[in-house]
């Protein structure tokens, strides 16, 4: 077994040694140490060694519709505003003024206008990122007798084309904006590996934005997607989503990429406890894969797609501690389904479902979190039949806490059974 290690100023996270157990064959593997999951210090690291070198999800690309729009994130502790440009294209720059220093906007910013206008000095930049105004622009308001005393026309050395906004990559994909604060990430398709392939017949990117939840969870944000991409515990947690999701129906749907994918084929019909189909009708065009499945990815680090043949339910983890995760879910249906009517009716009920098993889902995990918290757990034992996607979500988090990037394999072939014969 894997003991509690003394993390000391957390190099000891950084060595290869420290996941030697997690790095076995998963008929052998044991979990990641449990300071994974409880340690100021590991969280530390995790913050550059993950969060600062992927691409993370950080927001729903249908709140990004129009010129203007824009949201701000929190990515290894960094702020930054990502806006829709005049001309559709997005663009992300790190929240903070080129005089000072300054934060632009405030964490709650969805919409900015023609500018984004400095608190301090009232600098400002277009939605492009360039500086328009040190401080005389239109609409600055500065008295017209005392315009003068602010012009930098003369100021020796100074243009603004040289003070710009400092830019973040940013990229789309499906419902997702990712944002890349490592330049030598390499492009987001690289990083998804062949999940756009996998999930092109449910047109993904005309999906629209009808419901969202905010949750705050008592447990890492690792125990989340842990807990997401393992089927080991339906029977006992979920016992209405079990029935819609049977256990004998779970494959594996793992490709070569940054995420951890499994598949319930067919999806069984709703119940009295919920479910997915009743209501809203599946897109148009599926093919007979895709119209009676329902896909499920992690994307790494920090993002669960559930993708159905009628809708799509997001759930975006953001770490806060190594204790506490701030939760966002998205519901995106296809066009037209929202504004009333019975689809109205059936997307609360969807909302319903979705959030019924989510709750069930954070129960357990903070229980997770309270007994890693209380108690010598050592690590434990994976059960390799229904933990291979869990095995290698770990080693992900392994390969880029000791700095090795990879993109890891996938499955010979499509989908692989994870019960019956195989299991036998």
């Amino acid at each position: 077994m894997t003991n509690r290690i003394d993390s000391g100023s957390g190099d000891v996270f950084t060595r290869e040694e420290t996941y030697a157990a997690t790095r076995r064959p998963v008929a052998l593997a044991e979990t990641l140490v449990p300071d994974a999951y409880t340690s100021d210090a590991f969280l530390a690291l995790e913050r550059e060694r993950v969060f600062a070198s992927s691409w993370v999800a950080v927001g729903c690309s249908a709140t990004l519709r129009e010129p203007g729009d824009a949201l701000v994130a929190d990515v290894a502790g960094r702020s930054v505003v990502v806006v829709r440009a005049d001309d559709g294209a997005l663009g992300a720059y790190y929240n903070v003024c080129r005089h000072r220093g300054t934060r632009l906007v405030t964490a709650d910013t969805t919409r900015v206008g023609r500018y984004l206008r400095c608190p301090y000095h009232s600098w400002a930049y277009d939605r492009e990122g360039r500086c328009v105004g040190t401080p005389l622009f239109a609409g600055s308001d500065i008295p017209a007798d005392q315009r003068a005393a602010f012009e930098t026309a003369d100021v020796a050395a100074f243009h603004r084309a040289d003070y710009g906004l400092l830019p973040v990559a940013v990229d789309e994909w499906g419902p997702l904006v990712f944002l890349n604060l490592d330049g030598g990430a390499g492009p987001l398709a690289e990083h998804l590996g062949d999940l756009e392939r996998r999930t092109a017949g449910y047109r993904l990117p005309e999906l629209e934005l009808a419901r969202t939840g905010e949750y705050e969870i008592a447990a890492n944000y690792k125990l989340i997607a842990e807990n997401f991409m393992e089927y080991y515990h339906l029977p006992w947690i979920h016992p209405g989503l079990v029935k819609v999701s049977p256990i004998e129906a779970h494959h594996r749907w793992q490709g070569a990429g940054m995420y951890c994918g499994f598949c319930t084929s067919p999806i069984a019909p709703d119940t009295e406890d919920g479910g997915w189909q009743s209501g809203l009708a599946p897109l148009d065009g599926l093919d007979a894969s895709d119209a009676t499945s329902a896909r499920f990815a992690w994307i790494f680090p920090n993002v669960a797609i559930n993708v159905l043949p009628n809708h799509v339910f997001v759930i975006l983890a953001r770490p806060l501690s190594p204790r506490l995760t701030h939760e966002t879910t998205y519901l995106l249906t296809p066009r037209g389904t929202t504004g009333g009517g019975d689809a109205e009716s059936a997307v609360d009920g969807l909302a319903r479902f979705w959030d019924g098993v989510n709750r069930e889902d954070i129960g357990i995990v903070e229980r997770v979190q309270a007994g890693l918290d209380s108690t010598p757990f050592p690590g434990g034992r994976l059960c390799y039949r229904f933990e291979e996607p869990l095995h290698r979500f770990q080693n992900m988090v392994a390969d880029r806490m000791v700095g090795r990037r990879r993109v890891p394999p996938g499955d010979d072939v499509q989908s692989v059974p994870m019960f019956g014969a195989r299991a036998s």
